[in-house]
């Protein structure tokens, strides 16, 4: 045992600022590229965002989703809009599926917002002329279902962004 008149010496040791320089501190000019503009880094993201919406998928036949044919059928049911509702009955949720056959014939199963919609005689007759006059598409047919019931829960964000319900 050490004797109470015995002190050890201790020595400490040197603090962190005493033996190494402190790292420089991080500068927002040193993160900013300045050769781009704000305005010219804003465009280069828009080019990234509209380069991977606009691509396709690959090896897709014409008449699968994402083909050539099944797309041009889809814009021109785009093109047909609700009497009611300045929304196209694509966005709508009116249009439950389109097939296309091997033969290029269209299936189009949609619905109405209701039974007794003032365009319920007329609409599925203009769906069927659209969607046969696509090039490319040989024959059209509309299968008009009720169930299930249309609902605001089927349009896309589009629809419902544009009538406020979003």
């Amino acid at each position: 045992m050490n004797k109470p008149s015995e002190e050890k010496e201790f020595v400490a040791a040197p603090s962190p600022a005493e033996t190494a320089t402190k790292p420089p501190r991080a500068r927002v000019e040193d993160a900013v590229d300045t050769d781009e503009t704000p305005a010219q880094k804003l465009e280069r993201k828009r080019d990234y965002l509209e380069g991977f919406l606009a691509k396709q998928p690959e090896n897709v036949a014409s008449g699968e989703p994402g083909g050539e044919l099944y797309e041009a059928v889809i814009a021109a049911l785009k093109e047909i809009y609700d009497p009611e509702i300045p929304v196209n009955i694509y966005d709508l949720g009116l249009i439950y599926g389109v097939e296309i056959t091997d033969e290029a014939d269209a299936l189009i199963t949609m619905t109405l917002t209701t039974p007794h919609c003032p365009v319920a005689e007329s609409m599925p007759g203009e769906v069927e002329l659209r969607a046969a006059s696509v090039p490319g598409v040989r024959d059209a047919e509309v299968v008009l279902v009720w169930d299930p019931p249309w609902g605001p829960d089927k349009m896309s964000d589009e629809a419902r962004l544009e009538l406020g319900m979003l």
